[in-house]
């Protein structure tokens, strides 16, 4: 049997595919093409009527083991097509996970490898940090240097930073605010809490940060310029009608 025989045998296993689709299970529908694959084998694809699967394919591959061998199937598959309903790619929890999505009772475990952590004997660089801890006491870890510049720079970029719309509006900083409680340690003189329950109370801010709620804000001057023009009564005169 020459090599083209051989591919139109292939091509021409139409019902031997759609029987093999049955025989596993599946409806397939329309024959809609067969790929050769290669010199023994070919693919046939058919149309899939199943809920859920719009655009999928039925395909079952068939071959032969050479001259004068029977045509064979060797797999039956469904495949999606064109306009196939997909899955989303898969995303690792822990590129998922996202500011607020921790809940009551929820539980958040950093890696054991995690770079923003090291353990408390290590120097890293913020003495504050480490304070009156002994080795083997107190915080298994504490931050890196990686992870404390991570911090900060989120924490400069973010809502409470110098490049907010609040704090682009305002006239005083927070580093000079009498609700500014400066932080602890490496960060000390960057980043700080407000207390004041009006403002950004709680938060950590930037001492470059500011709104106007500063302690420095004076008052305006009550107005006392009257909306209108006085109106004196005294000066009317009171006349009698007819009825």
């Amino acid at each position: 049997m020459s090599l083209t025989a051989q591919l139109d045998l292939l091509r021409q296993a139409v019902d031997q595919a759609r029987q093999a689709i049955v025989d596993d299970g599946g409806r397939p529908g329309d024959h809609l093409e067969v790929v050769v694959e290669d010199d023994n084998s070919a693919a046939h694809y058919f149309t899939a009527d199943l809920p859920g699967y719009r655009g999928w394919r039925w395909c079952a591959v068939v071959a032969t083991a050479g001259e004068g061998d029977d045509v064979t199937v060797s797999e039956v598959v469904l495949l999606p097509g064109d306009g196939a309903l997909l899955a989303p790619a898969w995303v690792p929890w822990s590129e998922r996970i996202a500011a607020g999505d921790l809940g009551p009772g929820d539980q958040l475990a950093a890696e054991p490898g995690d770079p923003r952590l090291v353990p408390n004997q290590i120097d890293n660089g913020d003495e504050a940090a480490l304070g009156d801890l002994e080795l083997g006491l107190g915080r298994r870890r504490v931050l890196s240097p990686e992870g404390r510049d991570e911090t900060a720079q989120r924490w400069y970029d973010g809502e409470y930073g110098p490049d907010s719309a609040m704090a682009q509006a305002a006239k005083n900083r927070c580093e000079t605010c009498g609700f500014y409680l400066p932080l602890a340690g490496a960060l000390r003189h960057s980043f700080g809490a407000c207390a004041n329950e009006y403002a950004a109370d709680g938060h950590v801010v930037s001492a470059e940060y500011g709104c106007g709620a500063h302690s420095d804000v004076v008052a305006k001057a009550p107005s006392s310029a009257p909306q209108f023009d006085p109106f004196d009564d005294g000066v009317l005169e009171v006349f009698a009608t007819a009825d």
